[in-house]
């Protein structure tokens, strides 16, 4: 077996060559991946793009989600002073899925042969000095702490919006920092009343002050967060309308879910106390800034 006038890729040099297999090799992209290289279809490629310059991608799209496959590409075809063509885009993602499922399986292995793969463990490990406990340390009056609030700033559109029809995504987060919706919807009936629900006061104004000698706790009715649910929609242009997250003091990210076509309902946070409740118990405190209306749930 040998690739013959296969166009490897890199960040900083594009070349046309040929490669010898190994004796062991029986697919092309096992010699490929001995040289550190991933081709761009699974029996036939004839472009193949660098290990390296697949994992520089990688950690830029962590830092700037924004940074586009077409974006890397059309960066790759100015360093190599070639026309960009649209299916580059197609190509360098093909590869790039398959680097990523080695990167997951990889990392599989080593959390199976650390012992790292048990139910909950990166919760109960993820900060250690939250969770991590001395010899005859003595209690503390919270064994948890942790901050909770949702963000609306990572819109999503909805498809339907062009005109084209909506495609369902079976796919599945494969981390347990995520609840799924289900898991979300679970809590979405399990919201008490509040108070002032009649009234439609969605204000931030100071309320007037009056003669009483204790003047009024408006909190939860003057925070537009804390509003009834019912008032608290998105604009049905999005599919998803932001995150909600829950962080220890340590600013370690413990859970996150997608707010969908809402604004900061209440299942969200249920859904997070939830979660965290049943894996680190009860004895916690939650920092929320509408902890004042949540406590009425």
């Amino acid at each position: 077996l040998s690739l013959k006038n296969i166009d490897l890729v890199d960040v900083f040099s594009r070349k046309r060559t040929s490669l010898q297999s190994q004796p062991s090799h029986t697919f092309p992209n096992e010699t490929l991946i001995y040289y550190g290289y991933l081709g761009c279809s699974p029996l036939y490629p004839t472009v193949a793009i660098s290990i390296r310059t697949l994992a520089a991608y990688r950690q830029s799209h962590r830092t700037c989600p924004r940074f586009s496959i077409q974006a890397q590409c059309k960066a790759l075809c100015h360093l190599h002073s070639i026309p960009y063509r649209s299916y580059f885009s197609t190509q360098f993602s093909d590869a790039y899925d398959v680097y990523l499922e080695i990167i997951h399986r990889v990392d599989n292995l080593i959390n199976e042969a650390l012992g790292h793969n048990t139910p909950n463990w990166r919760l109960l490990n993820s900060c250690p000095c939250c969770h991590y406990k001395l010899e005859d340390e003595e209690n503390l009056a919270f064994e948890w702490l942790v901050t909770i609030d949702g963000n609306n700033s990572l819109k999503r559109w909805s498809s339907s919006m062009d005109g084209s029809t909506a495609r369902c995504d079976a796919r599945k987060f494969r981390t347990d920092y995520w609840l799924d919706r289900p898991t979300v919807d679970r809590f979405k009936d399990d919201v008490r009343g509040r108070l002032n629900m009649t009234t439609h006061n969605d204000d931030w104004n100071d309320a007037e002050p009056t003669n009483e000698s204790v003047p009024p706790f408006t909190c939860v009715d003057r925070w537009r967060n804390a509003g009834p649910e019912q008032r608290k929609r998105m604009f049905a242009v999005f599919d998803e309308s932001g995150i909600f997250i829950a962080a220890c003091r340590h600013r370690f990210v413990l859970l996150a879910c997608d707010m969908v076509k809402s604004g900061e309902l209440a299942k969200y946070p249920l859904a997070i106390i939830d979660r965290l409740l049943t894996v680190y118990g009860q004895n916690g405190a939650c920092a929320y800034d509408i902890g004042c209306a949540f406590a009425k749930t």
